[in-house]
C-alpha cells in the first residue's frame, strides 16, 4: 500500500522482536530505514534478512545523547531527512521485590527505558522540523497503565514514558511532531522469556507463561508483527490527527 513512501525512518532496539517486525514492515510500505541496536551481529544479520537497499544501521546506545544524534544525522545523510522515529529499544530488568532490587539494575533499566526516549526526542525534534513535521513513537507497555509485582522498576519506567509522551505532545504540536506510545501486552519476544525465567526462579511457579495467558482475555500473547501493524497507523498520514495518545495494544487485559 505504499503507506510510508518518501518517509524515512529510525527504529531503535531494532534487532529484536517487535524492532525488527516494524522494519520489516516499514520497508514494505515505502520507507527508507535506519535500524539501531547495540549488537553490530545481530543487527548485520537482520538487514540482510531484509534483503532491500531501503534498510542499513547503526550500531549505537540509546542511553548516550550522542549516539540518538549520529543516528539522526546518518539518517539525514543517508535519505534525505527524518519523518519517523520509533523509540523502542527497552530491557525488561529483574524480577525481584523492591527490598531486593538492586540499585544499579533499577538505574539501568530507567536509563535505558526512560532516558533513551527522552534522548531520541531531543535529537529527532529539529530533523522532523526541517521536514515540516513528523511522528514520534514511543514503546511503552500494559505495565505502563497498570502496575505489576516484583517488577516495580519496569513498570515505573513505561508510566514515566507515557508522561514524557504527553508533555512531549503539547511541547511538539506547533512544530506538527506527533507524539504517541504503543503499550503492547506481551508479546513473543526474548525479553518476554527473560521475564518468564525471572518469574519462574522468584515464585518457584511452573509455567508462568501460562499463567500470564490466563490474564489476557484474548487467551495468548501478541505477535511482533501485531505491534508493527500499530506502530505503522501511527507513523502513518493514516494517523495525522493523532498526537498525545495511548494506545493499548493489550488483548483486553486492561477492559
Amino acid at each position: 500500500m505504499n503507506r510510508l513512501e518518501g518517509k524515512v525512518a529510525i527504529i531503535t532496539g531494532a534487532s529484536g522482536g517487535i524492532g525488527k517486525s516494524a522494519a520489516k514492515l516499514f520497508i514494505e510500505e515505502g520507507a527508507d530505514v535506519l535500524m539501531v541496536d547495540l549488537n553490530e551481529d545481530e543487527l548485520s544479520s537482520a538487514c540482510n534478512e531484509m534483503n532491500s537497499n531501503k534498510v542499513s544501521y547503526f550500531v549505537g546506545d540509546v542511553t548516550q545523547s550522542s549516539d540518538n544524534f549520529e543516528a539522526v544525522k546518518l539518517a539525514t545523510e543517508r535519505y534525505g531527512g527524518l519523518d519517523v522515529f520509533i523509540a523502542n529499544a527497552g530491557i525488561g530488568g529483574d524480577v525481584a521485590s523492591i527490598e531486593e532490587y538492586e540499585e544499579s539494575r533499577f538505574d539501568k533499566v530507567m536509563e535505558v527505558n526512560a532516558k533513551g526516549p527522552f534522548l531520541g526526542l531531543k535529537a529527532a525534534i529539529p530533523a522532523m522540523a526541517e521536514r515540516g513535521g513528523g511522528s514520534f513513537v514511543i514503546t511503552s507497555s500494559v505495565a505502563g497503565v497498570i502496575g505489576a509485582s516484583l517488577l516495580s522498576p519496569y513498570v515505573m519506567s513505561k508510566h514515566a514514558v507515557v508522561g514524557l509522551m504527553k508533555s512531549a505532545s503539547k511541547e511538539c504540536a506547533p512544530l506538527n511532531i506527533r507524539v504517541n506510545t504503543v503499550n503492547p501486552a506481551p508479546v513473543e519476544t526474548d525479553m518476554m522469556r527473560i521475564i518468564e525465567d525471572g518469574m519462574d526462579s522468584a515464585s518457584e511457579e511452573d509455567n508462568p507463561k501460562a499463567k500470564i495467558e490466563e490474564s489476557i482475555p484474548l487467551g495468548r500473547y501478541a505477535q511482533p508483527e501485531e505491534i508493527a501493524k500499530l506502530m505503522l497507523f501511527l507513523s502513518s498520514d493514516d494517523s495525522s490527527f493523532v498526537t498525545g495518545s495511548v494506545y493499548l495494544a493489550d488483548g483486553g487485559s486492561t477492559a
